[in-house]
């Protein structure tokens, strides 16, 4: 188990060198829960902030175990100094889940007694403010071209000529990595790609009392715009999450090796579903995967980052931005970022390739997001209220079977949760037919 996690942590991470729909609903609302990277076990979470060929990529670890069998070994397209590499902030990793996350909102219908409400007075969401020797390298063909230490991380940077030796190399230097591993480090060396290797040094790690491994950063310039995944999955053939958080001064961007569909979004569904968030959005998204034949690369937010409607949480400060890896920010554009926020679940035969990305100037906004209606429950004494009475049961039918495609839960199960009125509940045949 501590080697098929360390393959998750280790090369998920790397270098990217490194509807269905209902009816358009405003972005205005209450919102009540969201769906962030804790629903996953084991959701590997990557910034990538990039203009141009400057990047500048943070790895997340969530590496559980005893931290001396941790071990990385990422391709990077150059050889990097010290000065390229940082301990980051795993706060800020938190801070991009939570402002991403896809999100519940609800609403609440107004008296139908009432006086309807003049056009323009409907409030919108108010955005919220912001060692071997050198001799025995040389017979595995590995070249140590950079050695140093970042923090609690002791970091050698690899050149190869051929993988058989390479794996040999790390396991006599006392990295654990999974037999077998040759055969995907190939495709990297033939593209005459680097490996930034990095393992913990327990003297400094116990010396500052750190409870986790913190996020690795790196700075590169480099044309290719891609994510290793393939050694991720060494020793593993069950399904792996990957979370991308995008950072550009430009727009959304795209993975233009596969295909990138926006998560199912904008649907209204049952109000019970607010004390089942997790449970809801977990099977909608498998449900998505596997109509699209799992392979394709989920939006779940792509927003400009100056602001949000709703919030799930304050947009980034300047500051944290900078800590993220964003280094285009300037007096003349303070908020110049938008970010895409990309799930990919993946598996060995779906995802033979490597992610490739591009960048776009499309800064059209999408969040997943997904609508409680409460029904007004207040006292109702004229003649609107007895045609809005009639009504909610057809509305609730069309959440239950929306629900019901969303999910593939069974649309019976979901009706029984739903408050329907007396005259809906009686109509037994349903049961029979579903």
């Amino acid at each position: 188990m501590k080697l098929v996690r360390i393959l998750i942590t280790l090369l998920l991470t790397f270098v990217a060198v490194i509807s269905f729909a209902q009816k358009a609903w405003a972005f205005c609302g209450f919102y009540v829960a969201k769906a962030d990277t804790k629903l996953y076990n084991q959701a590997s979470q990557v910034i990538i902030a990039r203009d141009s060929d400057r990047t500048i990529l943070t790895m997340a670890n969530d590496y559980q175990g005893d931290v001396k069998d941790f071990a990385l070994v990422v391709p990077v397209p150059v050889v990097l100094e010290q000065e390229q590499v940082r301990v980051g902030d795993s706060k800020i990793v938190e801070r991009l889940d939570a402002f991403s996350a896809p999100r519940l909102v609800e609403y609440f219908d107004s008296d139908p007694c009432a006086p309807p409400i003049p056009v323009g007075g409907i409030m919108r969401g108010v955005p919220q403010a912001a060692p071997l020797s050198e001799a025995e390298d040389n017979v595995f063909g590995v070249t140590v071209e950079a050695s140093f230490s970042v923090g609690e991380y002791d970091i050698v940077i690899l050149s190869a000529r051929e993988s058989d030796g390479l794996e040999t190399w790390l396991r006599r230097n006392g990295y654990r990595i999974p037999r077998g591993s040759s055969q995907l480090l190939r495709p990297y060396i033939r593209q005459d790609m680097k490996f930034f290797v990095a393992k913990v040094n327990i003297e400094e790690f116990e010396e500052a009392g750190y409870q986790f491994l913190r996020p690795l950063q790196m700075a590169y310039e480099s044309p290719r715009f891609m994510l290793p995944i393939r050694l991720g999955m060494i020793n593993s053939t069950s399904e792996q999450d990957l979370i991308v958080y995008i950072l550009s001064p430009k727009g959304q961007v795209e993975v233009t090796n596969y295909r990138t569909v926006n998560v199912p979004s904008d649907a209204q569904i049952p109000v019970f579903v607010k004390n089942e968030f997790d449970k809801f959005y977990k099977a909608m998204f498998q449900t998505a995967y596997e109509r699209e034949n799992k392979k394709v690369a989920f939006v779940e937010y792509a927003w400009d980052m100056g602001w949000c409607d709703p919030c799930a949480a304050n947009p980034l400060t300047p500051e944290e931005l900078k800590q993220a890896g964003v280094f285009w920010l300037n007096s003349n554009a303070p908020n110049n970022v938008f970010i895409t926020r990309l799930h990919v679940r993946y598996t060995r035969d779906k995802f033979p390739e490597d992610l490739m990305f591009q960048e776009t100037s499309n800064r059209q906004q999408f969040q997943g997001r997904y609508v409680l209606q409460h029904p007004f429950t207040g006292e109702m004494n004229c003649k609107a209220a007895q045609g809005y009475k009639r009504s909610l049961n057809e509305r609730f039918e069309q959440e239950a079977q929306t629900l019901a495609k969303l999910t593939g839960w069974k649309i019976g199960d979901i009706r029984q949760k739903i408050d329907f009125t007396e005259s809906q509940s009686n109509r037994w045949w349903r049961n029979i037919w579903d």
